[in-house]
């Protein structure tokens, strides 16, 4: 670490720039620095990751187990699921184990495979809940035209292209931190690799490197929070022009659960960025990150199950044949 210290403080723009290489670890400065607190962090935590696995895979059990959900809103929803868990899984367990082991340190190579894992389950996220927009669009906008527009070709070239997109977008964010030539600093104010404070301990000149990632973030970011804004406005369009209540009711109801996902994905999202650049706190980036890196997977299973009719009953089911 020492000889790592000695490398970086030679980055100032008076002298030559280091090369990367020169960088072997990052240090994640984590929650809090209070002894007495570690073992509180470590239970919930803990518990916390394990109620978001034990969750999600049974929405997935939940789902396979029953031929009457295997439809492509619920096709999406046992892939969100799916990707649910590798997003927890990208940076809990770490941050348990360093709780656990009192150490704050983390490998260069280390850093840069848990970023590149992180914006592959984020990226991955999105363009499920923008598939899932365009699935309801469809039930409720071409109800009739459901089963031909939702076909099973077209839901697996929807889950393959978020995959690959979201693996671009990832190799593409890896790539501009490989062309990063020095580091300010290695002090990481957060409790994992987060992509945006990577780019802020940089020094050396940015510039490119900057429009690159706004070029990047427009496309990743910005068109499949379009393609949701289009669908539920084509939605509610078609909603509002139901003549009855309880018909609106009802067309309205089989969106609920994903609106609500919707509203705590992109919401703990906007409050990350616009929280940092009106007041920039480290300690305000933290309670967010907890926010949409470690609540939301946990909470997507109980706003699915509680407000899911079909869900429901099938858990019911379930539960009435293991007892």
């Amino acid at each position: 670490m020492t000889q790592t210290l000695i490398s970086l403080s030679m980055c100032p723009s008076y002298i030559e720039p280091q090369n990367l290489t020169s960088v072997s670890e990052f240090f994640l400065m984590g929650l809090s620095d209070d002894p007495e607190l570690q073992p509180l962090l470590f239970g919930m935590f803990l518990s916390i990751y394990l109620v978001t696995i034990l969750g999600n895979l049974l929405i997935i059990l939940t789902i396979s187990s029953d031929s009457h959900l295997h439809t492509p809103l619920y096709l999406f929803l046992s892939k969100l699921s799916l990707v649910d868990i590798g997003f927890i899984s990208t940076t809990v367990p770490k941050m348990i184990v360093n709780i656990q082991t009192h150490s704050r340190v983390i490998s260069y190579v280390g850093c840069l495979t848990q970023m590149s894992f992180f914006i592959l389950f984020g990226c991955m996220d999105g363009i499920l809940l923008t598939a899932m927009a365009y699935d309801r669009f469809v039930a409720i906008c071409h109800p009739l035209q459901y089963s031909v527009i939702m076909s099973p070709c077209l839901c697996g070239f929807l889950v393959l292209a978020s995959f690959l997109i979201s693996l671009l977008d990832s190799q593409m964010r890896n790539l501009i931190v490989l062309l990063l030539t020095c580091f300010e600093n290695v002090e990481i104010s957060n409790f994992f690799c987060d992509p945006s404070q990577l780019f802020n301990l940089a020094s050396s000149d940015t510039f490119t490197n900057n429009i690159v990632m706004s070029f990047v973030r427009a496309i990743f970011g910005f068109l499949p929070f379009s393609g949701i804004l289009f669908s539920y406005y084509k939605i509610i369009s078609s909603i509002l022009g139901v003549p009855s209540i309880a018909g609106k009711s009802k067309a309205f109801s089989t969106c609920g659960s994903h609106l609500s996902v919707l509203c705590l994905f992109y919401g703990t999202r906007l409050g990350v960025y616009f929280g940092s650049s009106l007041s920039p706190s480290p300690w305000k980036d933290v309670v967010t990150s907890i926010m949409y890196t470690i609540i939301t997977p946990m909470l997507n299973p109980f706003i699915y199950s509680l407000r899911n009719r079909d869900i429901k009953s099938t858990l019911w089911r379930l539960y009435g044949k293991l007892i």
